[in-house]
């Protein structure tokens, strides 16, 4: 099951934004499932809600809320056009605790993840709120490797094409290594030969939804 909506922040007023909710079609009265946010790159900006299935989460749990066996509530919001996720992150926190709370989304396993501008914002979300996330899975992202310290307790697996020219990888690589030198858990896969779209790559690994909610050992 999938639907749309829209949301307006009462934290940032004027902001407003559309998202896409994904539940598997058979949940249970009760169940508690986790929950992982989805943020685009800057190619998905705007009020087009249609293009919230182009490339990221919403992508693989829009039949029927399932993937790969993964039965997972889903939740994409759609940064406004000329913003990046950094500028409306108190916004999408303020969503993502609305729809954790309004779905009874297992508090103990929610996740983020994201692509190319979604890669630098969940950085920025596990940055902001070390403390709220059971994992995380950027994409051809980056951030400020100074707060790397603030990661340690998170499970990080990070994903990069080699040959990306637009995000380079040592963007990845940066934040990798300052959250392991903290004495934390990332990961970085590299692909090679590949550019910019690493997410084809990423989201096509078999465990990726199994690690975003703490199926997979870590």
């Amino acid at each position: 099951m999938y639907s749309y909506g829209r949301f307006r922040s009462t934290l940032m007023p004027k902001i407003e934004m559309n998202f896409l909710l994904t539940v598997p079609d058979d949940r249970a009265p009760g169940e508690k499932l986790p929950l992982i946010l989805g943020l685009h790159g800057a190619g998905e900006r705007g009020n087009d809600e249609k293009k919230l299935t182009v490339h990221g989460v919403g992508k693989y749990f829009i039949s029927d809320g399932t993937c790969r066996g993964v039965r997972a509530i889903t939740l994409s919001p759609q940064c406004p056009e000329g913003l990046v996720w950094a500028n409306v992150i108190v916004a999408v926190k303020e969503l993502l605790d609305n729809t954790v709370a309004d779905l009874d989304a297992d508090r103990e396993r929610v996740s983020v993840t994201g692509l190319s501008m979604g890669g630098f914002g969940t950085w920025e979300m596990i940055c902001t709120y070390p403390h709220f996330f059971c994992a995380a899975a950027p994409v051809c992202g980056g951030g400020l490797s100074w707060r790397g310290d603030l990661l340690k307790n998170v499970p990080i697996r990070a994903y990069h094409g080699e040959c990306d020219s637009v995000v380079p990888p040592v963007y990845s690589k940066l934040m990798v290594d300052a959250v392991n030198a903290a004495g934390g858990h990332a990961e970085l896969k590299l692909y090679p030969g590949v550019r910019h779209n690493s997410w084809e790559n990423a989201y096509a690994e078999p465990d990726i939804f199994d690690f975003l909610t703490g199926k997979a050992n870590i």
